[in-house]
């Protein structure tokens, strides 16, 4: 790329050192919310909503909790306008909320907006103007001082209509837009002269907004320009210093919650960072930062994929399969490493009973944003290994693999994946082990058994069915499952094994639980093979598991049994 050398930074630092931000650890409280999807957000769709699906949109941001909510621009278009009307005279804003109106600094425009909001109870009324050395160099090609008159003429008409207007509490913001590309004495400038207009008191403060609206530095820039704002505000006690970072850059979270260390009490964003260009700061992101550092968010996204799905119908835009804390694949884990840590995690949180929170490679327990273990977490394909096959194998279906097994069947299951190039779903990862190690009954099957105990044996009658003919076969054993593979090998002296080890457990809980069991028999050359056996009975169950792993010894082997 041979262009670099005709950009530099377009943004400016403050006159002095503000770094008393990077002292402090995390944000320790949620700071106001005021979702801007409504004007912000349907600005930047490719189809602006309706006024039903603005209706709609605006209720389900009551359902999250928000407070503040910035309704549109009023005087903009006639949607705008009957929305606004709609939600007053059909009485729809809460008492506890404020619905926010953003107007530029024009007498017709601040006119048409306090139109709009008559009747309402409580609202913000945000005027703006751009201040940035390049808009005021080559758009308005004004003056510091013509840029301040501006400001400060639409600051003294607000005051002039909200003094007709007592019925309503007003809370006046102000935004010098293009904050990030202003040189700092000067926006500290116009938000104070602002600031002496409105003369902010505890009972009616007002809104001091600080938008990056084209991001233009890295995040400790903008915590910087924040501080010294905050810091030399007048009347600081009775401002809210309100941040609106845009994400042009990629590190519009980070830069919002940095502006919080630095004095910032306020967010405006959006849900998932809808907006022009590369979009707002998402809220959502930022709340649920708040909410995995042990800090309440104050906003309700405990059913995060409901809110997707929600704001996918109506936007018609997308959320990524990496978007934090909401995609598809943010809780999923193919790696194998990954899996088998985060499978250890939730054994040792359950067999703890541990409240914090704190398995491996998972900072948000899915469960609390509505998302599943069993089809969120572990996600199967050939980079996965056999701590994640086992999991689901255990957590959706009931199998605890002995740790032997667990690695052989992980290697079965991931070479199925690679062949098929595709992730496996927990029913294929079932189908396919059960294929494999389950019940086989191919080139051997049991059709009958019965066991009697005598002389401290036990003997075994039992019906084979073996390339589809049928044998009676009896033998004795020191058990049921000794004298069964006793059986085995009178109908076919060529079988030699033995058996290596046994493991059973119950597969469900309910009263009519099965049996799981799991038997490894090795050859003469000590390779080993599984088998599993399922049944209502658990030595029936230990039965199948030995014929099981006696057919996958002997697959491509001819029996030649006797009647004898």
């Amino acid at each position: 790329m041979k262009n670099f050398d005709k950009y530099r930074p377009g943004y400016y630092m403050p006159p002095e050192t503000c770094l008393d931000w990077t002292k402090k650890e995390r944000v320790e409280k949620a700071p106001l919310w005021c979702s801007v999807d409504l004007r912000d957000g349907n600005q930047a769709l490719i189809t602006p909503m309706n006024l039903e699906e603005k209706l709609e949109f605006y209720r389900f941001l009551l359902e999250l909790g928000f407070k503040e909510i910035e309704v549109g621009f009023p005087a903009a278009s006639e949607t705008e306008f009957e929305f606004l009307r709609t939600i007053i005279e059909e009485h729809m804003i809460p008492d506890d909320v404020w619905i926010q109106v953003l107007t530029q600094s024009r007498p017709h425009i601040i006119k048409k907006t306090f139109e709009a909001i008559k009747g309402a109870k409580n609202v913000v009324v945000h005027l703006y103007n751009s201040t940035s050395f390049a808009q005021r160099q080559q758009v308005f090609r004004k003056s510091e001082d013509e840029i301040v008159d501006i400001a400060v003429s639409g600051a003294k008409t607000f005051d002039e209509y909200a003094a007709k207007m007592p019925e309503t509490n007003f809370r006046f913001e102000y935004s010098p837009e293009s904050f990030t590309g202003t040189e700092m004495e000067f926006a500290l400038r116009i938000c104070n002269e602002v600031i002496d207009v409105w003369k902010p008191r505890p009972d009616r403060k007002v809104i001091i907004n600080l938008p990056s609206t084209v991001e233009m530095s890295m995040p400790h820039v903008y915590a910087q320009q924040i501080e010294y704002m905050s810091k030399n505000l007048h009347d600081r006690e009775n401002v809210i210093v309100s941040i609106h970072p845009h994400n042009d850059r990629g590190t519009a979270v980070a830069a919002g919650e940095l502006a919080l260390l630095a004095g910032g009490d306020r967010i405006e964003g959006t849900l998932f960072g809808n907006g022009e260009r590369t979009g707002n700061v998402d809220i959502i992101t930022m709340a649920m930062n708040l909410f995995t550092h042990g800090v309440d968010p104050e906003l309700d996204f405990s059913d995060m994929p409901k809110i997707v799905q929600f704001y996918e119908h109506l936007t018609g835009m997308s959320v990524g399969y990496r978007q934090p804390y909401s995609g598809q694949l943010v809780f999923a884990a193919f790696s194998g490493s990954h899996q088998d840590a985060i499978s250890k995690g939730m054994k040792f949180r359950e067999e703890t009973q541990q409240h914090q929170w704190t398995v491996p490679y998972l900072p948000l327990d899915p469960h609390d944003v509505n998302r599943e273990y069993e089809t969120d977490v572990i996600r199967i394909n050939s980079q996965s290994g056999k701590g994640g096959i086992s999991y689901i194998l255990e957590h959706n279906f009931g199998y605890t693999l002995p740790k032997e097994m667990a690695a052989e069947v992980g290697y079965f299951i991931k070479e199925i994946s690679d062949h098929a190039h595709k992730e496996l779903t927990p029913t294929e990862i079932l189908v396919s082990f059960q294929h494999e190690y389950q019940n086989k009954d191919m080139p051997i099957a049991l059709q009958d058994v019965t066991w009697v105990r005598e002389n401290g044996y036990t003997a075994a009658d039992v019906t084979l069915a073996i390339r589809n003919e049928t044998f009676y076969l009896s033998a004795k054993g020191n058990g049921p499952l000794d004298a069964v593979s006793n059986v085995l090998k009178i109908a076919n002296p060529a079988i030699k094994y033995h058996f290596v080890d046994y493991e059973e457990h119950a597969l469900e809980t309910n009263s009519d639980s099965k049996a799981s069991a799991y038997v490894v028999i090795a050859d003469e050359s000590g390779r080993r093979y599984w088998g599993v056996g399922v049944d209502s009975d658990i030595t029936m169950a230990s039965v199948y598991a030995l014929i099981t792993a006696v057919n996958r010894a002997n697959k491509d082997n001819q029996f030649i049994p006797t009647n004898d």
